[in-house]
């Protein structure tokens, strides 16, 4: 069973109703145990890194979701977090994945960055790469929808795939079995749902 994290941070009921659309069979939970014996694992996120961590620490999550060996997906939010550390009230993260969320200069660009904006398949990853498989069938340079003021930096060993805003930014990264995506698919249309069936359609984590 596909568990969708309910950590009181997360914008859970959009993501529950795109998967509903999709026929996904899933439930809310923020039951460590419910959670580690999961198929596949999203994490939603909006709000603060401080108090998503918080929350996820105070749940007893935080070990399950480091030690999870199943397809996990982290959206927006949920992507930073896998990271070290966020400038965000320097909050020590998951550290799923190496390096820091930085915050946007809005001296240079107005914050949040708020709308559509594309995706572009970074070098490291073409498209027959497994980590990137959540992008199968989606074209280059597709829009997708985003709302954040914070972005984990591109030029991580992670990153799949790139979008441009002041400066290249992380739009989906992968290691392993863990996946983030810093758009939102369950507000990106028909893209934003393939990137979900894509997920669904995850058999194996990659190596």
């Amino acid at each position: 069973m596909i568990v969708v994290v309910d950590y009181e941070a997360g914008n859970l009921y959009n993501v529950g109703n795109a998967l509903a659309y999709l026929g996904v069979d899933f439930v809310f939970s923020g039951d460590p145990e419910r959670v580690a014996r999961a198929s596949k694992v999203i994490l939603p996120g909006v709000g603060s890194a401080r108090a998503a961590m918080d929350s996820l620490r105070e749940q007893g999550l935080v070990p399950v979701i480091q030690r999870l060996q199943v397809p996990f997906l982290g959206i927006c939010l949920g992507l930073q977090i896998l990271f070290d550390v966020s400038d965000e009230e320097d909050t020590p993260c998951l550290g799923v994945m190496d390096g820091r969320v930085r915050s946007f200069d809005d001296s240079r660009v107005k914050v949040p960055h708020i709308g559509w904006n594309q995706i572009r398949r970074s070098g490291a990853f073409p498209a027959e790469a497994g980590a990137g498989r959540l992008l199968d069938g989606i074209p280059e340079g597709c829009y997708f929808y985003f709302v954040h003021s914070y972005y984990a930096p591109s030029g991580s060993a992670e990153t799949v795939a790139v979008t441009d805003y002041s400066g290249s930014f992380a739009s989906m990264v992968s290691r392993k079995n863990f996946w983030g995506v810093q758009f939102h698919p369950e507000r990106s249309g028909e893209p934003g749902l393939r990137v979900l069936r894509n997920f669904v359609a995850v058999d194996e984590p990659c190596s």
